[in-house]
């Protein structure tokens, strides 16, 4: 359903694009959180397992910034993250300021295990989009994401 805001047709196209966005993000965040919540992991924790996958480890303001959470936010996730020894801070030796967020070998074991089915769901959810509209829908959406930087 669009929107019923009585503007002009540009509000109005604007507002609908906007609405259609938001519900077809809900809807397949629902579709693939499944994989995720099944290791009774957030979505965010499990951005994080990813992230440390992927990049090696990295200190909290770098984990914030690639997953686009606080750090305030980030602080309580790798807190409840490390309770559940799938990750771990390591002060550096040469600055003991500079504390680092690594993946443990049980963290590690966890996101080789989860990331296949994950993977799997987005690629079976997005395969609905032909591969030249889903080419159009990364440049659209990297075009809105990087307006929201430049502001």
């Amino acid at each position: 359903m669009g929107t019923k805001y009585q503007g002009t047709e540009e509000e109005k196209l604007s507002l609908n694009a906007y609405i259609a966005l938001i519900r077809s993000t809900d809807s397949i965040g629902e579709k693939i959180i499944s994989s995720v919540a099944k290791s009774k992991l957030t979505i965010s924790q499990f951005g994080v397992l990813e992230c440390l996958f992927h990049l090696g480890p990295l200190c909290q303001k770098e984990i914030s910034e690639k997953i686009l959470k606080s750090t305030a936010n980030i602080t309580t996730v790798i807190d409840n993250l490390e309770k559940r020894e799938l990750v771990k801070r390591v002060r550096q030796e040469n600055d003991r300021r500079y504390i680092t967020v690594q993946l443990t070998s049980r963290g590690k074991s966890m996101i080789e295990k989860i990331l296949p089915e994950h993977l799997k769901q987005i690629i079976d959810t997005m395969n609905i989009l032909s591969s030249s509209e889903r080419k159009d829908l990364h440049r659209l959406c990297k075009k809105l994401g990087l307006k929201k930087q430049k502001n």
